[in-house]
């Protein structure tokens, strides 16, 4: 984690179910979105399920961590990104936007994942990537 409070009972919590549970089991969903980056130590591809909308030639989500991610951190680091949308995967630059309002960024989303990002987000970081096709 980086700076800023230590993390909570409810985010180790959070954190432990999605990197154990959930995310394993998503990420082999044929049309589950996932989010590559490429890890900022290990350089290898590094697959993360998120939830957002393609809006024209961007692709929205929010980060229910923001900096504190580990997809976010890699994105600091190589922001160029892939993304599977229905199960076809696309190139693009991912650029977080902290001065975007991530509370009225998710009345554009989908609200099921909503759910989850509202429910157990601590610090909502709005993404953006700007797709290469």
């Amino acid at each position: 984690m980086t700076s800023g409070a230590p993390p909570t009972v409810r985010d180790a919590v959070t954190v432990f179910f999605q990197r154990n549970i959930a995310n394993p089991v998503m990420r082999h969903l044929p049309f589950q979105t996932l989010l590559e980056t490429t890890g900022r130590r290990s350089g290898r591809p590094r697959q993360t399920p998120v939830g957002g909308r393609r809006i024209g030639n961007h692709f929205w989500f929010v980060s229910e961590f923001g900096e504190k991610s580990q997809y976010v951190r890699n994105i600091a680091a190589d922001p160029r990104v892939r993304i599977r949308l229905n199960g076809r995967w696309h190139r693009g630059t991912a650029i977080p936007l902290p001065d975007d309002d991530p509370h009225a960024r998710m009345q554009e989303l989908p609200r099921f994942n909503n759910v989850g990002v509202r429910t157990f987000g601590t610090n909502l970081l709005t993404i953006r990537v700007d797709l290469d096709d």
